[in-house]
């Protein structure tokens, strides 16, 4: 049976302490009762950025001031397949005044959702949970010691995703530092990916496993950790990673570095043209530090990775 593909318009709202809302659907729809992010179909003649802004006024009684692409995922309902262009609303003007609703709730990113979440919604949660800046440890340049100093004092200012790329350590070393940062990184409640080496993830229970880019090509199906990520270099290697299922990708870089010599840079508009459309989580990469996340979430990136200056405020 052929669906009808319908567009649609989500909008994330968020609030200053990261808080995004929900909307329970009401008795007289289809799905009657499920939890959803609020928007509707971008009508003919609307780009689906107009469309969000039009639906927001509508159901909410609000006008958006700023707006941020995001994600756009794919789900084939019994009645039609529905694309959703997923879009953080950042700031708007006007008190939510809800007219088609059952409620509203506000949710904060690691608390548990209202259920039943609408089936197509449902990735997107896992996706908020996702922190928006990841931190690249760099042990084999400036020593282990300074490396877990530096760690601790950034955890302590509230980074919470850390990737341990250590192939410059020796096996012994490198698991005898994965340990040290592991408990520092879960004592701030945090998540650690471990790059390239799944026994490694195995032996000490790290949170997940990051893959190199000719390690994600050759997969054929996604590894069985709670997160997985990527290194992606062009949209061939971004899709894949989508195809996968994997749970967020990174993309650079955006600007020279001396861990790429030589590779030209993307830029923002490089960045942003290779990221659009997607529906997994893509972080910039590649010279950047906490100044340029506005810049990067402006490109639609979810957040910024970086090996040196995650360390800044450490150094």
């Amino acid at each position: 049976m052929t669906r009808k593909r319908v567009d649609v318009a989500a909008g994330v709202l968020l609030r200053a302490d990261g808080a995004y809302l929900l909307g329970q659907r009401a008795p007289d729809t289809v799905y009657a009762g499920y939890w959803e992010f609020p928007g509707g179909k971008v009508e003919p003649g609307e780009t689906p950025a107009q469309a969000l802004c039009r639906e927001l006024d509508e159901e909410l009684g609000i006008r958006v001031t700023r707006l941020r692409p995001w994600l756009l995922r794919e789900h084939r309902y019994e009645h039609a397949h529905v694309r959703l262009h997923f879009f953080e609303v950042a700031a708007w003007e006007g008190a939510l005044d809800d007219k088609v609703h059952s409620a509203l709730v506000w949710v904060r990113p690691g608390e548990v959702a209202p259920e039943p979440m609408l089936p197509a919604n449902g990735p997107i949660l896992k996706a908020l949970r996702l922190p928006r800046t990841m931190g690249i440890t760099r042990a084999a340049q400036v020593g282990v010691d300074a490396q877990l100093a530096a760690l601790e004092r950034a955890l302590a200012c509230g980074l919470q995703l850390v990737q341990l790329r250590e192939h410059g350590l020796d096996p012994a070393a490198r698991e005898a530092f994965a340990r040290e940062a592991l408990a520092r990184v879960h004592a701030h409640g945090g998540l650690l990916l471990i790059n390239a080496d799944a026994g490694l993830v195995q032996r000490i229970g790290a949170d997940g496993i990051h893959l190199p880019a000719h390690t994600l090509m050759a997969a054929r199906s996604r590894p069985e950790f709670g997160w997985v990520g990527a290194s992606c270099h062009s949209r061939a290697e971004l899709e894949h990673a989508a195809a996968l299922g994997l749970d967020y990708a990174l993309l650079g870089p955006v600007r020279p570095t001396a861990t790429h010599p030589g590779q030209p840079a993307l830029g923002w508009p490089g960045f942003a043209g290779l990221a659009a459309g997607l529906p997994v989580p893509v972080f910039a990469l590649g010279g950047l530090g906490e100044q340029d996340m506005e810049s990067a979430r402006e490109a639609g990136a979810h957040g910024i990775a970086a090996i040196r200056g995650a360390w800044a405020v450490a150094d």
